[in-house]
């Protein structure tokens, strides 16, 4: 099965819509909308500024015109005690319910991390929920205890994400101590 890859500086409405329905029904219950979702990912690469490269960007696998499984990343520039990284946020992987079972989120996951092992970002952080992370685990993540803070909000000492389980990949190499400054809310 080939990874298509959409560079979200150029999404379209349609494409949008198109990965905004998989969201929506892989989480039915969240606040977010179809509408919402659509948004979300238009707006991922509307003002990005840095290199290609580095720009945001979806995976996605599709089977008879349909997604069923996509993931995102974000370059996010954090702050550390060993100064700034830019990292890629991994964020929105999921797969069709009905497809699950099928290798599909190692698939597009691994195209995420793939731009770590090239050496395009150094890590990849992200969140995620206790049941989820053994999936992460066994692709070679691993869970970090640094402080997560947003110093732009003004309770900057409370994590701008919502999931407990914060993750690396890789689980290797020299991720810094002490606290992550996202610099911006979680993903």
């Amino acid at each position: 099965m080939q990874v298509e890859t959409l560079d979200a500086r150029t999404l379209t409405p349609a494409q949008a819509t198109d990965i905004a329905e998989l969201l929506v029904r892989v989480w039915p219950n969240s606040t977010k909308k179809l509408a919402d979702r659509e948004e979300q990912m238009l707006a991922m690469g509307r003002d990005y500024t840095g290199p290609d490269t580095q720009a945001p960007k979806s995976f996605l696998l599709r089977e008879n015109g349909k997604i069923i499984a996509h993931s995102a990343f974000l370059p996010r520039t954090i702050g550390t005690t060993t100064g700034d990284l830019v990292i890629a946020g991994l964020t929105r992987v999921c797969t069709d319910p009905n497809q699950r079972g099928r290798g599909l989120g190692d698939i597009v996951v691994k195209a995420v991390f793939d731009l770590v092992d090239d050496g395009t970002f150094p890590f990849s952080l992200f969140q995620t929920t206790l049941e989820v992370r053994p999936f992460y685990e066994k692709l070679g993540a691993t869970i970090i205890e640094n402080p997560i803070i947003n110093s732009l909000e003004k309770q900057s000492h409370v994590s701008p994400f919502w999931d407990k389980e914060i993750m690396r990949y890789p689980g290797t190499g020299g991720w810094p101590d002490g606290v992550i400054d996202l610099r911006g809310p979680g993903y």
